[in-house]
């Protein structure tokens, strides 16, 4: 695939390493370069090497590492682009962020593994490392809590494998629910009745079904009580069998909201709980169910967490900066309170 040339002497003190890398045929190294050079110009401005198109394959020349880590981006992609995946700007960017940390190779697991189709036939697969040990997890396991920021895919995974695995008569019914908090807005000032209050909460889980089934089946499964889609505080009481029961937006649920919904679960259902524990919209004073729930649930056979980080974002690449700038932020402000906790002691 690649060959890495010897230093030629009058090089020397460049310390430059050039390596020529094989695409395997022109139309791979169409993909492979992108449209109008934006793969290979993205590849040299983020490692700082000069990518060149040379007969069927790229010749890579600059410091040693830099150079190495180039080839390992490009065998990555090629790897993708043979299964006959498509690159984009943000597997690009990630396929980097792999490559500098030194496991370009695991861009190679995401090759195949659909995990739903749309009804418009589309096929939905794991963008990130991240993404594929969460859907792997929810395979395994009867509750999974997948935590990470915006972006990453959380609670659309967890929809598409609600719905394979209805679609696989693994579950009779799917559930959706989330608790109804305000983020700046007070429901009771809106307009309307309690469904349309709610309503703009559970959007994201009805766009994201209606997707997967099609308007008319969608309806359809909703009108036969197989697709239900409520706030959280309508789940007391109940007893959840044979059913796949996502919790979303499950850092805004207290401690008693979080055993309350966590305990409904029957014979035969699963469920998938997932949040931002950065973005808790819950009044001063009270401790997220979802932060307190990871913590006493640890080492519980059958149940798993699984944290995605900025890496996962598959959104604009922007927003995996976005998600970082207000990481480090908050790290920012973490490390000042400990200081001043310190310093009251």
């Amino acid at each position: 695939m690649r060959e890495t040339e010897k230093k030629d002497p009058e090089e020397i003190f460049t310390e430059q390493t050039k390596i020529a890398f094989e695409a395997g045929s022109l139309e791979h190294l169409q993909k492979l370069v992108g449209s109008y050079d934006e793969n290979i110009d993205a590849v040299s401005r983020e490692l700082g090497v000069t990518v060149t198109v040379e007969g069927s394959g790229l010749k890579i020349a600059g410091e040693e590492n830099a150079a190495e880590t180039a080839a390992r981006v490009f065998d990555g992609l090629l790897a993708l682009i043979s299964a006959g995946e498509t690159v984009d700007k943000s597997r690009l960017a990630y396929c980097i962020e792999l490559a500098r940390e030194g496991n370009a190779e695991a861009i190679k697991q995401l090759v195949g593994g659909v995990i739903a189709v749309t009804s418009r036939g589309k096929q939905i697969k794991c963008k990130t490392v991240g993404q594929k040990k969460y859907v792997d997890a929810i395979k395994k396991n009867t509750v999974v809590f997948g935590i990470g920021p915006a972006g990453t895919g959380k609670t659309y995974l967890a929809v598409c494998a609600a719905v394979s695995a209805f679609k696989g008569k693994e579950v009779e019914k799917i559930i959706l629910t989330r608790p109804a908090v305000e983020a700046g807005e007070k429901l009771g000032f809106l307009p309307g009745d309690l469904q349309t209050k709610v309503d703009p909460y559970l959007r994201p889980l009805y766009d994201a079904l209606q997707e997967l089934f099609g308007m008319e089946n969608y309806i359809k499964l909703m009108e036969r009580g197989l697709i239900e889609i409520a706030p959280l505080a309508y789940m007391r009481g109940r007893t959840l069998s044979n059913a796949f029961i996502i919790l979303d937006e499950a850092q805004n649920t207290t401690k008693e909201q979080m055993k309350m919904f966590l305990t409904r679960m029957g014979d035969g259902s699963k469920m998938v709980i997932t949040g931002d524990v950065t973005q808790i919209d819950l009044p001063e004073g009270k401790k997220s169910g979802l932060k307190h729930a990871v913590s006493i649930l640890k080492g519980i056979e059958g149940i798993e967490t699984v944290a995605m980080t900025a890496k996962d974002v598959v959104r604009h690449p922007l927003v995996m900066q976005i998600v970082r700038a207000y990481e480090r932020e908050n790290s920012k402000e973490e490390q000042k309170n400990d200081v001043f906790r310190n310093h009251r002691k």
